[in-house]
């Protein structure tokens, strides 16, 4: 088969990249097992990154919902259009996988990924298909042996490290299968290696603040081998703190510590005042009549149980681009766990106005000092929790910081996307959001 391969790209004036990583699956047997490690079903939606020729392509296309194949050569994607050109279900598009945009993929529901990446950049092509917020729930992909290795590492071993932890932190990852050179043209000079990665589901690991992980295991790894003590960025707290706390020595090098103690250190040092509170069910609410005039104060508990009127505040942050930033709530929320809402809602404080309240929520939820002006007002219904609700909005690009027991991830998408989004899957939505969004496309 190599040798048709090699006719193949030579005919088509493709000469395998060294520089790019262009190594061709030549063993249809080994595709169709990488491609059944998948388990691919019939409304899947499935993402190949780098088809080459077809391999994997071959055993997916007309038996999944859509097939999206991602190729970098122009050449080949070509011929791939071509090739798949009487299968409806198979889309080619050419362009760089580590550039690739997954947001308008949210609409199609959970998304699965397969590929043969480059050794050059197979790094690079994880993190933007695996990092949150992502549509990608299942992926199987080929990798260069050394990256697999250091993927599923153990404590105390030598290829334990950053990528172990962050790629660790969100996905159960297992080892499937050790390939020689031998079923690729042109032969790489290093093994490679099929590894299967699932989304961990909601609830198996703490919520933790990604960004806080990710400064605390860059720092502890950038010279492993060195005790972590005055290595790491504490935020007040002493290190001796720390570690009795975490029941961890004071001696312990990043290497030494597990996924388990990195996530509990980032929960330690986390100094965000709300990392640990996603409501508090004896919060006191101002109680309204249908005039929206206040005629006490129930607790939150009491307030939803008896459906009372009250009121609540939502704000879209928009960048300069004119994007919108949704925030999926956390699966420990008690209303709409694990959804899709509005940059930032709340309800009021007792005696606190709109305005105030609107402020006070981007700054908890957010991060950031803002002045956003209102721009709808919403009267109670049962899609916004019998709330009267003032919409607002205003600018700012971010970065945002949100407490993770409230905020799972967050991300910006163009009103493009989220009108596709809203129309072919409202239940990945807070209903709150949906009737803000209705009154927010109504005013412009």
């Amino acid at each position: 088969m190599g040798t048709d391969l090699k006719a193949l790209l030579d005919g088509l004036g493709v000469r395998p990249s060294k520089a790019m990583g262009q190594n061709f699956l030549t063993d249809s047997s080994v595709a169709k097992g990488i491609v059944a490690a998948l388990r691919p079903a019939a409304d899947d939606i499935v993402v190949e990154i780098g088809p080459g020729t077809g391999a994997l392509s071959d055993h997916l296309a007309g038996k999944v919902r859509r097939l999206l194949l991602v190729e970098f050569d122009r050449k080949l994607a070509a011929y791939l259009r071509e090739r798949f050109a009487q299968e409806p279900t198979v889309e080619v598009i050419e362009g760089d996988a580590t550039d690739f945009d997954l947001r308008p993929l949210f609409a199609e529901g959970p998304v699965k990924a397969i590929g043969n990446l480059p050794y050059s950049c197979g790094g690079e092509i994880l993190r933007r298909f695996l990092d949150p917020p992502t549509p990608v729930v299942e992926a199987v992909f080929m990798l260069q042996r050394e990256v697999a290795e250091r993927l599923v590492a153990s404590p105390r071993s030598k290829d334990y490290g950053r990528m172990t932890l962050m790629i660790g932190a969100g996905w159960r990852v297992e080892p499937l299968r050790v390939l020689p050179p031998e079923p690729f043209y042109p032969r790489p000079a290093v093994d490679s290696s099929v590894v299967r990665f699932r989304a961990r589901p909601p609830g198996e690991v703490a919520p933790f603040d990604r960004k806080v992980f990710d400064r605390l295991v860059r720092c502890g790894f950038a010279q492993r081998r060195k005790q972590l003590k005055r290595r790491l960025p504490l935020e007040g707290a002493s290190w001796e703190e720390v570690c009795a706390a975490l029941g961890i020595s004071e001696m312990a090098r990043a290497e030494e510590l597990s996924l388990a103690d990195w996530l509990q250190l980032t929960r330690f040092v986390d100094q965000h005042p709300l990392k640990d509170t996603p409501q508090c069910s004896d919060e006191m609410f101002d109680v309204v009549d249908a005039d929206d005039v206040v005629i006490g104060q129930r607790s939150r508990g009491e307030v939803h149980a008896e459906k009372l009127l009250h009121r609540a505040v939502h704000s879209f942050v928009f960048n300069r681009r004119g994007e919108l930033f949704l925030q999926r709530r956390s699966h420990l929320k008690d209303i709409a766990p694990g959804l899709w809402d509005s940059s930032s809602s709340g309800h009021l404080d007792v005696s606190e106005g709109y305005a105030a309240g609107a402020k006070r929520e981007i700054e908890e939820e957010l991060g950031v000092e803002v002045e956003p002006q209102e721009i709808a007002r919403i009267d109670p219904c049962e899609d916004t929790g019998w709330e009267f609700v003032r919409l607002f909005r205003c600018v700012h690009r971010g970065p945002f910081r949100w407490p993770c027991s409230e905020v799972e991830t967050g991300q910006f998408f163009s009103e493009e996307v989220i009108v596709d989004w809203l129309a072919r899957r409202p239940e990945d939505f807070a209903s709150g959001f949906r009737e803000c969004w209705r009154h927010y496309r109504r005013s412009r």
